[in-house]
Protein backbone atom coordinates (compact mmCIF):
# COMPACT_ATOMS: atom_id res chain seq x y z
CA UNK A 1 0.00 0.00 0.00
CA UNK A 2 2.66 2.27 0.88
CA UNK A 3 4.50 1.81 -2.45
CA UNK A 4 1.04 2.45 -4.44
CA UNK A 5 0.91 5.45 -2.71
CA UNK A 6 4.55 6.66 -2.82
CA UNK A 7 3.68 6.18 -6.86
CA UNK A 8 0.94 8.16 -7.44
CA UNK A 9 2.48 11.05 -5.60
CA UNK A 10 5.76 11.22 -7.15
CA UNK A 11 4.16 10.92 -10.53
CA UNK A 12 1.90 14.12 -9.95
CA UNK A 13 4.56 16.02 -7.95
CA UNK A 14 7.95 14.53 -8.09
CA UNK A 15 8.76 15.03 -4.17
CA UNK A 16 6.66 12.78 -1.96
CA UNK A 17 7.19 10.83 1.69
CA UNK A 18 4.72 8.10 2.99
CA UNK A 19 4.95 8.22 6.90
CA UNK A 20 3.42 4.91 8.56
CA UNK A 21 2.90 4.03 12.14
CA UNK A 22 1.45 0.89 13.53
CA UNK A 23 0.82 0.18 17.21
CA UNK A 24 -0.63 -2.18 19.77
CA UNK A 25 -0.44 -1.70 23.52
CA UNK A 26 -2.09 -3.15 26.72
CA UNK A 27 -2.36 -0.91 29.54
CA UNK A 28 -3.23 -1.49 33.16
CA UNK A 29 -4.08 0.72 35.85
CA UNK A 30 -4.55 0.75 39.47
CA UNK A 31 -6.12 3.44 41.91
CA UNK A 32 -7.12 3.70 45.02
CA UNK A 33 -5.28 0.00 46.06
CA UNK A 34 -7.85 -1.57 43.35
CA UNK A 35 -7.10 -2.64 40.27
CA UNK A 36 -9.26 0.01 38.04
CA UNK A 37 -8.66 -0.52 34.13
CA UNK A 38 -7.12 -3.21 31.54
CA UNK A 39 -7.27 -2.88 27.90
CA UNK A 40 -6.15 -3.14 24.95
CA UNK A 41 -5.39 -0.34 22.22
CA UNK A 42 -4.61 -0.71 18.75
CA UNK A 43 -3.82 2.19 16.00
CA UNK A 44 -2.48 2.33 12.82
CA UNK A 45 -2.31 5.76 9.88
CA UNK A 46 -0.88 7.03 7.09
CA UNK A 47 0.90 10.46 6.48
CA UNK A 48 1.29 11.68 3.13
CA UNK A 49 3.60 15.05 2.35
CA UNK A 50 4.59 16.27 -0.69
CA UNK A 51 6.39 18.92 -2.73
CA UNK A 52 4.03 20.88 -4.89
CA UNK A 53 5.42 24.29 -6.72
CA UNK A 54 7.81 24.84 -3.80
CA UNK A 55 5.63 24.33 -1.53
CA UNK A 56 4.92 21.71 1.44
CA UNK A 57 1.57 20.05 1.29
CA UNK A 58 0.40 17.47 4.28
CA UNK A 59 -2.52 15.22 5.09
CA UNK A 60 -3.29 12.16 7.04
CA UNK A 61 -5.85 9.50 7.55
CA UNK A 62 -6.51 6.34 10.32
CA UNK A 63 -8.78 5.30 7.82
CA UNK A 64 -7.41 2.54 5.54
CA UNK A 65 -10.67 3.29 3.14
CA UNK A 66 -9.50 6.73 2.64
CA UNK A 67 -5.70 6.61 1.81
CA UNK A 68 -6.92 7.09 -2.01
CA UNK A 69 -7.46 10.38 -0.95
CA UNK A 70 -3.91 11.50 0.64
CA UNK A 71 -2.69 12.84 -3.04
CA UNK A 72 -5.41 14.55 -3.94
CA UNK A 73 -5.63 17.04 0.06
CA UNK A 74 -1.96 16.81 0.41
CA UNK A 75 -1.89 18.83 -3.30
CA UNK A 76 -5.06 20.88 -2.35
CA UNK A 77 -3.08 22.42 1.15
CA UNK A 78 -0.04 22.47 -0.63
CA UNK A 79 -0.96 26.56 -1.89
CA UNK A 80 -1.56 27.23 1.87
CA UNK A 81 1.88 25.50 2.55
CA UNK A 82 4.87 26.94 3.75
CA UNK A 83 7.99 27.09 1.91
CA UNK A 84 9.96 23.57 1.04
CA UNK A 85 13.49 24.69 2.39
CA UNK A 86 14.28 20.61 1.79
CA UNK A 87 14.88 17.87 -0.16
CA UNK A 88 13.88 14.15 1.01
CA UNK A 89 17.02 12.28 1.39
CA UNK A 90 18.35 9.32 -0.52
CA UNK A 91 19.07 5.87 1.47
CA UNK A 92 21.67 5.72 3.04
CA UNK A 93 22.53 2.94 6.00
CA UNK A 94 21.80 3.46 9.71
CA UNK A 95 23.31 2.68 12.78
CA UNK A 96 22.72 -0.95 13.92
CA UNK A 97 20.70 -0.58 17.51
CA UNK A 98 18.27 -2.38 19.23
CA UNK A 99 15.13 -0.83 19.85
CA UNK A 100 13.01 -4.49 20.53
CA UNK A 101 12.55 -6.56 23.13
CA UNK A 102 10.47 -9.90 22.67
CA UNK A 103 10.25 -10.19 26.20
CA UNK A 104 7.28 -7.55 26.31
CA UNK A 105 5.36 -9.38 23.45
CA UNK A 106 5.66 -12.44 26.26
CA UNK A 107 4.72 -10.84 28.94
CA UNK A 108 1.08 -11.32 29.81
CA UNK A 109 -1.83 -9.12 31.41
CA UNK A 110 -1.88 -11.80 34.67
CA UNK A 111 2.27 -10.77 34.91
CA UNK A 112 1.41 -7.05 35.22
CA UNK A 113 -1.29 -6.91 37.43
CA UNK A 114 0.76 -9.21 39.54
CA UNK A 115 3.90 -6.58 39.74
CA UNK A 116 0.93 -3.94 40.43
CA UNK A 117 -0.15 -5.80 43.23
CA UNK A 118 3.67 -6.85 44.57
CA UNK A 119 4.54 -2.89 44.56
CA UNK A 120 1.48 -2.01 46.30
CA UNK A 121 1.64 -4.58 48.83
CA UNK A 122 5.07 -3.51 49.27
CA UNK A 123 4.69 0.08 49.74
CA UNK A 124 1.43 0.07 52.01
CA UNK A 125 3.01 -2.29 54.53
CA UNK A 126 5.29 0.65 55.00
CA UNK A 127 2.34 2.99 54.70
CA UNK A 128 -0.99 1.45 55.37
CA UNK A 129 -3.18 4.34 54.85
CA UNK A 130 -1.64 5.09 51.66
CA UNK A 131 -3.77 5.12 48.62
CA UNK A 132 -1.73 3.48 45.54
CA UNK A 133 -1.76 3.96 42.06
CA UNK A 134 -0.17 2.02 39.93
CA UNK A 135 0.11 2.60 35.64
CA UNK A 136 1.79 -0.33 33.87
CA UNK A 137 1.78 -1.60 30.27
CA UNK A 138 3.22 -3.08 27.50
CA UNK A 139 3.85 -1.78 23.56
CA UNK A 140 4.88 -2.55 19.97
CA UNK A 141 4.59 -1.22 16.76
CA UNK A 142 6.64 -0.26 13.62
CA UNK A 143 7.48 2.99 11.72
CA UNK A 144 7.43 2.77 8.00
CA UNK A 145 9.33 5.51 5.63
CA UNK A 146 9.15 5.71 2.14
CA UNK A 147 9.41 8.59 0.07
CA UNK A 148 10.36 9.41 -3.90
CA UNK A 149 14.47 9.19 -3.15
CA UNK A 150 14.28 5.82 -2.73
CA UNK A 151 14.61 5.85 0.30
CA UNK A 152 12.36 2.65 2.08
CA UNK A 153 13.05 2.20 5.59
CA UNK A 154 11.10 0.68 8.57
CA UNK A 155 12.01 -0.57 12.35
CA UNK A 156 10.43 -1.58 15.32
CA UNK A 157 9.84 -0.92 18.54
CA UNK A 158 8.83 -2.34 22.18
CA UNK A 159 7.86 -0.33 25.24
CA UNK A 160 7.21 -1.48 28.82
CA UNK A 161 6.51 0.87 31.77
CA UNK A 162 5.80 0.88 35.40
CA UNK A 163 4.82 4.09 37.01
CA UNK A 164 3.93 3.89 41.01
CA UNK A 165 2.69 6.63 43.24
CA UNK A 166 0.67 6.81 46.19
CA UNK A 167 -1.55 9.93 48.07
CA UNK A 168 -1.81 10.48 51.60
CA UNK A 169 -4.38 12.75 53.31
CA UNK A 170 -3.50 14.32 56.84
CA UNK A 171 -6.09 16.53 57.58
CA UNK A 172 -6.50 19.41 55.24
CA UNK A 173 -3.10 18.55 53.80
CA UNK A 174 -2.62 16.18 50.60
CA UNK A 175 0.85 14.50 49.51
CA UNK A 176 0.75 13.09 46.57
CA UNK A 177 4.54 11.26 45.28
CA UNK A 178 5.28 9.29 42.09
CA UNK A 179 8.03 7.50 40.45
CA UNK A 180 8.62 4.98 37.63
CA UNK A 181 10.67 4.07 34.57
CA UNK A 182 10.00 3.17 30.81
CA UNK A 183 12.22 0.90 28.47
CA UNK A 184 12.48 -0.78 24.90
CA UNK A 185 13.07 -3.88 27.34
CA UNK A 186 11.42 -5.80 30.14
CA UNK A 187 13.10 -4.62 33.29
CA UNK A 188 13.40 -6.89 36.46
CA UNK A 189 13.25 -6.46 40.23
CA UNK A 190 16.32 -3.94 40.66
CA UNK A 191 14.51 -1.03 38.71
CA UNK A 192 11.36 -2.01 40.57
CA UNK A 193 13.47 -1.43 43.30
CA UNK A 194 14.65 1.51 42.52
CA UNK A 195 10.64 3.16 41.88
CA UNK A 196 9.97 1.60 45.39
CA UNK A 197 12.69 3.07 47.57
CA UNK A 198 12.24 6.74 45.58
CA UNK A 199 8.58 6.69 46.13
CA UNK A 200 9.35 5.63 49.92
CA UNK A 201 11.93 8.44 50.51
CA UNK A 202 9.70 10.90 49.28
CA UNK A 203 6.71 9.46 51.47
CA UNK A 204 9.84 9.58 54.51
CA UNK A 205 10.71 13.02 53.64
CA UNK A 206 7.22 14.35 53.47
CA UNK A 207 6.74 13.23 57.16
CA UNK A 208 6.88 16.91 58.60
CA UNK A 209 6.07 20.46 56.83
CA UNK A 210 9.01 22.88 57.06
CA UNK A 211 8.86 26.26 56.61
CA UNK A 212 10.13 27.24 53.32
CA UNK A 213 13.26 29.31 53.09
CA UNK A 214 13.35 32.40 51.19
CA UNK A 215 15.51 34.52 48.63
CA UNK A 216 18.70 32.72 46.54
CA UNK A 217 19.59 30.00 48.56
CA UNK A 218 21.60 26.92 47.31
CA UNK A 219 18.69 24.72 45.50
CA UNK A 220 19.79 20.98 44.91
CA UNK A 221 18.00 20.04 42.13
CA UNK A 222 17.30 15.76 42.31
CA UNK A 223 17.55 14.02 38.92
CA UNK A 224 13.68 14.63 38.44
CA UNK A 225 13.83 18.08 39.58
CA UNK A 226 16.13 18.81 36.94
CA UNK A 227 13.99 17.40 34.49
CA UNK A 228 11.09 18.93 35.73
CA UNK A 229 12.88 22.47 36.47
CA UNK A 230 15.85 22.97 34.13
CA UNK A 231 15.38 20.80 31.09
CA UNK A 232 12.91 22.30 29.01
CA UNK A 233 13.77 25.47 29.05
CA UNK A 234 17.71 24.41 28.17
CA UNK A 235 16.22 22.27 25.56
CA UNK A 236 14.25 25.11 23.98
CA UNK A 237 17.36 27.13 22.90
CA UNK A 238 18.69 23.95 20.99
CA UNK A 239 15.62 23.36 18.90
CA UNK A 240 15.96 24.04 15.69
CA UNK A 241 12.89 26.31 15.13
CA UNK A 242 13.73 28.74 17.66
CA UNK A 243 17.07 29.22 16.03
CA UNK A 244 15.34 29.88 12.12
CA UNK A 245 12.93 32.36 14.01
CA UNK A 246 15.78 33.96 16.14
CA UNK A 247 14.03 33.45 19.53
CA UNK A 248 16.93 31.00 21.07
CA UNK A 249 19.53 32.54 23.35
CA UNK A 250 22.44 30.39 22.12
CA UNK A 251 22.14 31.97 18.58
CA UNK A 252 25.96 33.08 17.80
CA UNK A 253 27.05 31.27 21.20
CA UNK A 254 28.39 28.30 19.30
CA UNK A 255 31.52 27.37 20.42
CA UNK A 256 31.41 29.80 23.56
CA UNK A 257 31.55 28.85 27.41
CA UNK A 258 28.09 30.02 28.57
CA UNK A 259 27.35 27.53 31.59
CA UNK A 260 29.60 25.96 34.38
CA UNK A 261 32.32 23.49 32.95
CA UNK A 262 31.05 20.84 34.72
CA UNK A 263 28.12 20.93 33.13
CA UNK A 264 27.92 18.38 29.66
CA UNK A 265 24.65 17.78 27.93
CA UNK A 266 23.98 15.23 24.92
CA UNK A 267 21.18 14.08 22.96
CA UNK A 268 22.05 10.26 21.75
CA UNK A 269 19.08 7.96 19.92
CA UNK A 270 21.56 5.51 19.67
CA UNK A 271 21.17 4.67 23.62
CA UNK A 272 20.32 1.03 23.28
CA UNK A 273 16.94 -0.18 24.95
CA UNK A 274 15.99 3.30 26.33
CA UNK A 275 12.88 4.99 25.78
CA UNK A 276 13.14 7.24 22.60
CA UNK A 277 16.17 5.69 20.98
CA UNK A 278 16.06 4.97 17.64
CA UNK A 279 18.23 4.11 14.20
CA UNK A 280 16.96 6.66 11.94
CA UNK A 281 14.32 10.00 12.93
CA UNK A 282 10.84 10.62 11.79
CA UNK A 283 12.51 11.78 8.46
CA UNK A 284 14.36 8.29 7.80
CA UNK A 285 17.83 10.60 8.27
CA UNK A 286 20.29 8.25 10.30
CA UNK A 287 20.47 8.73 14.13
CA UNK A 288 23.67 10.35 15.69
CA UNK A 289 24.86 11.91 18.78
CA UNK A 290 24.69 15.42 18.85
CA UNK A 291 26.64 17.40 21.96
CA UNK A 292 24.73 20.02 22.92
CA UNK A 293 26.91 21.85 25.82
CA UNK A 294 30.38 20.16 25.90
CA UNK A 295 32.70 21.41 29.32
CA UNK A 296 30.42 24.29 29.53
CA UNK A 297 30.49 25.27 25.77
CA UNK A 298 27.73 25.45 23.37
CA UNK A 299 27.92 22.84 20.78
CA UNK A 300 25.05 22.83 18.32
CA UNK A 301 21.30 22.87 17.69
CA UNK A 302 19.03 19.70 16.77
CA UNK A 303 17.48 20.59 13.14
CA UNK A 304 14.90 18.29 10.74
CA UNK A 305 15.39 18.51 7.25
CA UNK A 306 13.20 21.54 7.43
CA UNK A 307 14.60 24.10 9.68
CA UNK A 308 17.94 23.12 8.75
CA UNK A 309 17.31 24.39 4.80
CA UNK A 310 15.83 27.12 6.36
CA UNK A 311 19.18 27.74 8.96
CA UNK A 312 21.19 26.68 5.97
CA UNK A 313 22.60 23.75 7.77
CA UNK A 314 22.08 19.53 7.55
CA UNK A 315 19.72 17.63 9.59
CA UNK A 316 21.15 16.44 12.80
CA UNK A 317 18.57 13.10 12.39
CA UNK A 318 16.57 14.77 14.76
CA UNK A 319 12.78 15.30 13.51
CA UNK A 320 10.05 13.98 15.35
CA UNK A 321 6.32 13.87 14.16
CA UNK A 322 2.92 12.86 15.08
CA UNK A 323 0.25 11.13 12.81
CA UNK A 324 -1.14 14.55 12.29
CA UNK A 325 1.69 16.52 12.33
CA UNK A 326 4.66 17.84 9.67
CA UNK A 327 7.91 16.66 11.59
CA UNK A 328 9.80 19.09 14.07
CA UNK A 329 13.01 19.25 15.47
CA UNK A 330 13.62 17.42 19.12
CA UNK A 331 15.90 15.41 21.38
CA UNK A 332 15.23 11.76 21.69
CA UNK A 333 17.12 10.72 24.90
CA UNK A 334 19.45 13.00 26.89
CA UNK A 335 21.83 12.38 29.00
CA UNK A 336 23.45 15.30 31.39
CA UNK A 337 27.38 14.04 32.38
CA UNK A 338 27.67 13.08 36.15
CA UNK A 339 30.01 15.34 38.30
CA UNK A 340 32.71 14.45 40.99
CA UNK A 341 30.22 14.84 44.29
CA UNK A 342 29.57 11.88 46.12
CA UNK A 343 25.48 12.33 46.37
CA UNK A 344 25.40 12.10 50.04
CA UNK A 345 27.45 15.23 50.45
CA UNK A 346 25.21 17.80 48.27
CA UNK A 347 23.90 19.00 51.59
CA UNK A 348 26.70 19.00 53.19
CA UNK A 349 27.30 22.69 54.10
CA UNK A 350 24.01 23.60 53.26
CA UNK A 351 22.47 25.41 56.35
CA UNK A 352 19.24 26.85 54.65
CA UNK A 353 18.28 25.36 51.40
CA UNK A 354 15.80 23.96 48.96
CA UNK A 355 15.77 20.28 47.20
CA UNK A 356 13.51 20.61 44.36
CA UNK A 357 11.73 17.33 43.08
CA UNK A 358 8.79 18.50 41.06
CA UNK A 359 6.71 21.32 39.88
CA UNK A 360 3.18 22.50 39.37
CA UNK A 361 2.60 24.83 36.29
CA UNK A 362 6.07 24.74 34.68
CA UNK A 363 6.66 26.39 31.63
CA UNK A 364 5.63 29.84 33.54
CA UNK A 365 7.52 32.88 32.31
CA UNK A 366 9.55 33.17 28.62
CA UNK A 367 11.07 29.64 28.67
CA UNK A 368 12.64 30.69 25.05
CA UNK A 369 14.74 32.65 26.91
CA UNK A 370 15.74 30.10 29.50
CA UNK A 371 14.08 31.33 32.29
CA UNK A 372 11.79 29.21 34.30
CA UNK A 373 8.92 30.17 37.37
CA UNK A 374 6.48 27.74 39.21
CA UNK A 375 4.96 26.55 41.88
CA UNK A 376 7.31 23.45 43.71
CA UNK A 377 4.50 20.27 44.03
CA UNK A 378 7.06 18.50 45.92
CA UNK A 379 10.30 19.61 47.38
CA UNK A 380 12.12 19.99 50.34
CA UNK A 381 14.14 22.12 53.51
CA UNK A 382 17.29 21.61 54.42
CA UNK A 383 18.54 22.78 57.21
CA UNK A 384 22.20 22.43 58.44
CA UNK A 385 22.87 19.69 55.84
CA UNK A 386 19.74 17.46 57.06
CA UNK A 387 16.32 17.59 55.36
CA UNK A 388 13.70 18.48 57.74
CA UNK A 389 10.56 18.37 55.79
CA UNK A 390 8.24 19.05 52.73
CA UNK A 391 6.84 22.78 51.70
CA UNK A 392 4.44 24.15 50.81
CA UNK A 393 3.19 26.97 48.81
CA UNK A 394 6.68 27.96 47.53
CA UNK A 395 7.45 29.21 43.86
CA UNK A 396 10.93 28.78 42.29
CA UNK A 397 12.47 31.13 39.25
CA UNK A 398 15.51 31.78 37.27
CA UNK A 399 17.09 32.17 34.06
CA UNK A 400 18.81 27.93 33.18
CA UNK A 401 21.59 29.65 31.64
CA UNK A 402 22.47 31.36 34.51
CA UNK A 403 21.78 29.01 37.11
CA UNK A 404 23.57 26.34 35.32
CA UNK A 405 26.99 28.91 35.52
CA UNK A 406 26.25 29.05 39.04
CA UNK A 407 26.66 25.49 39.94
CA UNK A 408 28.03 24.36 43.38
CA UNK A 409 28.27 20.59 43.39
CA UNK A 410 27.15 17.42 40.61
CA UNK A 411 26.61 14.16 42.10
CA UNK A 412 28.47 11.44 40.99
CA UNK A 413 25.45 9.26 40.00
CA UNK A 414 23.29 9.62 37.26
CA UNK A 415 19.85 8.28 37.51
CA UNK A 416 17.04 7.08 34.66
CA UNK A 417 14.14 9.66 35.06
CA UNK A 418 11.15 8.13 33.50
CA UNK A 419 13.65 6.64 31.03
CA UNK A 420 14.57 9.41 28.24
CA UNK A 421 16.51 11.15 30.94
CA UNK A 422 19.48 10.30 32.35
CA UNK A 423 20.89 13.08 34.91
CA UNK A 424 22.53 13.69 38.62
CA UNK A 425 21.52 15.64 41.07
CA UNK A 426 22.77 19.53 40.67
CA UNK A 427 23.59 21.73 43.48
CA UNK A 428 23.15 25.62 42.51
CA UNK A 429 22.39 29.40 43.35
CA UNK A 430 20.80 31.88 41.29
CA UNK A 431 17.22 30.17 42.09
CA UNK A 432 15.06 32.69 43.34
CA UNK A 433 12.88 30.71 46.31
CA UNK A 434 9.60 32.72 47.47
CA UNK A 435 6.49 32.34 48.53
CA UNK A 436 3.57 31.55 46.03
CA UNK A 437 0.82 33.71 47.64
Amino acid sequence: MSERLIDDATKRFGQAEVYRVRSESHPVSFENNRLKELMRRDSAGVALRVVSDGRVGFSSTTNPEREGELVDRAGALARYGSEAKFEFPAAVADPEMETFDDAVQNLSDSDLIDTGNRLMDRLRSDWPDLLCDVRLGRSWGETEIVNSAGLHKAHRSSSYHVYLGGQLIRGTDMLNVWAGHSSYAVFGEEEEERILQTVLRALDWSRNLAEPPRGDVPVIFTPRGVSATLLSPLLSGFNGRNIVTGASPIIGKEGRKMVDSRITVVDDPLTGLASGSRPFDDEGVPSRRVTLIENGVIGEPVFDLQTAGQAGRTSTGSAHRGLASTPGPGVSVVHIAAGGDDDTSLLDGVKEGLVVEELLGAGQGNELGGDFRANISLGYKVENGEIVGRVKDTMISGNVYKVLDSVEAIGSESEWVFGSLKAPAIRCRGVEVAGAG
